[in-house]
């Protein structure tokens, strides 16, 4: 599930591996684009939060509602991407970014998938080559096999979450959790019965994963629960969560796509129906 700076950079060229480089900024939805255009992994392609891996946002559905699949298997098509090929996603964010990407393309069917651990800050301070080359259009043949359970959606979280042995696990900072700020959504709070495990958790002050006796460690309280609805603001950061959890083998974790956005939606509609 990771690779290294050394491993990336000696395998770059592989035409069985395909290199996206996922950095974004929320601030500033341009940047990581640009940062790409500065210097990237060589062989890297480059997929944007907003424009490749989530669809224009509705008036429910959360803030990055899942992409329109089949245009998401066309690009990965044209970077190379088969079933046989190690697609492996970095950004500069802990895994923020890039294990959105990981977690398509387990919906999407496709497990082989990884990330670089640290990030492109610990590549680049490894002393390892990067370049503003756009690559060339490669010829693949990505053909998604959904995998709709790994999803849920609300009305999905609303029929869990009261069953015993189901987790519903807020992805946020405590304070965001707690109600106490909230700097994006209209609506503070949680969902009922969330308990919070803020992403960031998971990995260093480097961006790089825990070990996998420490990532099992953390998730001791909820693993041996039948479901792990994750889900954070908008669906995105609750997929480092996901991808912990998997490190940790811990293989029973679902993503709440429309996450916090989605539910406060519908509580602008109807205030009653459910804030803690």
């Amino acid at each position: 599930m990771l690779v290294s700076p050394d491993w990336l950079s000696t395998n770059s060229a592989s035409e069985s591996v395909v290199i996206v480089d996922c950095r974004f900024s929320l601030a500033d939805p341009q940047l990581g684009y640009r940062q790409y255009l500065e210097g990237h992994i060589p062989g890297s392609y480059y997929l944007d939060l907003n424009q490749d891996l989530a669809s224009p946002v509705q008036p429910h559905g959360g803030r990055h509602p899942l992409p329109e699949i089949s245009n998401l298997a066309a690009k990965l098509s044209q970077m190379g991407v088969t079933a046989e090929t190690l697609v492996v996603a970095y950004d500069d964010s802990r895994f923020a970014f890039a294990s959105r990407l990981w977690w398509l393309l387990k919906y999407m069917g496709h497990d082989r998938t990884a990330i670089l651990d640290g990030g492109f800050s610990t590549y680049q301070a490894a002393g390892l080559p990067i370049t503003p080359e756009i690559p060339p259009q490669r010829s693949g043949a990505f053909v998604p096999q959904l995998q709709p359970t790994l999803a849920v959606d609300r009305e999905g979280v609303q029929r869990r979450q009261a069953q015993p042995n189901v987790i519903l696990v807020d992805s946020r900072e405590g304070d965001r959790y707690r109600g106490e700020r909230e700097p994006i959504d209209p609506v503070a709070g949680h969902i009922p019965g969330a308990v919070n495990y803020p992403w960031q958790l998971v990995t260093d002050e480097a961006g790089r994963l825990l070990l996998p006796q420490d990532l099992q460690q953390y998730w001791s309280e909820v693993a041996t629960a039948d479901e792990i609805i994750v889900y954070c603001g908008s669906g995105v950061t609750a997929c480092v969560n996901l991808f912990a959890l998997e490190a940790a083998g811990i293989q029973t974790g679902k993503l709440y796509v429309g996450s916090w956005s989605d539910w406060c939606a519908y509580l602008l509609d109807s205030p009653s129906n459910g804030l803690q």
